[in-house]
């Protein structure tokens, strides 16, 4: 039997170690960090190696100098749950009302998505900016009406869940709801008609029928939504008030810290980014299976 070879094309291999080199290029500098943070007591920031331990994640789980790393980690991970929810309903909700011509819905759509054309540090002041006013005008309305005990226990809006909030969703909604249209742009309208016409009502429909259907998407959104709040930095640098969230104080400790402590608080962020992509592929994956199930 003939062995048949089929021969590259002549661009194949320059590409390919173009792509080579991009690949490198992109995660070359998360595997030196993932290598150079399992050091041992001795090891430095930079090679060559210097044993192979743990010390540097325990050294992190004590704490790095007056620096609260456990509590800056809870913040993230609370922030970036809510950011999350709100994401995903939000763009849900706006995929729904778009799929009807809605009077002003262009001038909608464009103030929503021009956030992401604007520099984040510029909305993080102008976030920052606002809710100083709005303590101002607070704290005047509470002097106007002689509550004084309030004003002297009045701090600031500026907060987790208040402008850092607001902040992350300028950055992770306009691409929820870019997804959330581009899906609804391709739904068919009859699956829904012949729910109706079995009598369901529209939450029915929407439950049983559609949200099926969009699952996989809702929860792409979710990661998008949580991933893209968690390493946030420049919209919440001025907009978060008196905390910090976790890579606000990485970035703090990289002009302070100078060991390997450093690359282990770094491996362990990759790592919990990496598991919240894990468990979404998951989910996406039975949800796909769910659907063919059910079209089967």
């Amino acid at each position: 039997m003939a062995h048949t070879t089929e021969s590259r094309a002549p661009g194949f291999w320059p590409l390919a170690a173009v792509f080579a080199l991009f690949v490198l290029f992109m995660y070359g500098p998360m595997f030196v960090i993932f290598v150079l943070s399992f050091q041992g007591p001795e090891g430095g920031l930079t090679f060559p190696l210097r044993g192979v331990s743990l010390h540097w994640f325990r050294q992190l789980a004590e704490g790095l100098g007056t620096v609260d790393i456990g509590a800056a980690f809870l913040r993230s991970l609370m922030l970036g749950g809510v950011v999350m929810l709100f994401t995903v309903l939000l763009s849900v909700l706006a995929g729904l009302a778009f799929r009807k011509k809605l009077s002003g819905g262009n001038a909608l759509f464009y103030v929503t998505v021009a956030s992401l054309i604007m520099p984040s540090i510029i909305v993080s002041l102008g976030i920052g900016l606002q809710f100083r006013l709005l303590d101002g005008g607070l704290k005047w309305l509470l002097e106007a009406v002689g509550a004084t005990s309030t004003l002297e226990e009045y701090g600031t809006a500026l907060g987790l869940f208040t402008s850092a909030l607001g902040a992350h969703l300028t950055w992770t909604l306009p691409f929820g709801l870019l997804i959330m249209f581009a899906v609804f742009n391709r739904f068919n309208p009859a699956y829904e008609e012949a729910a109706r016409d079995l009598g369901a009502t529209p939450w029915q429909t929407f439950r049983h029928v559609v949200l099926p259907l969009i699952g996989p998407s809702v929860v792409g959104i979710g990661m998008f939504g949580f991933t893209l709040s968690w390493d946030e930095i420049a919209r919440t640098s001025q907009a978060i008030g008196d905390v910090n969230t976790l890579p606000l104080e990485l970035q703090g400790l990289t002009s302070t810290v100078t060991t390997p402590a450093i690359y282990a608080l770094g491996t362990v962020t990759t790592v919990v980014s990496f598991a919240v992509i894990g468990v979404t592929v998951g989910l996406a994956m039975l949800l796909g299976r769910h659907k063919k199930g059910h079209a089967g």
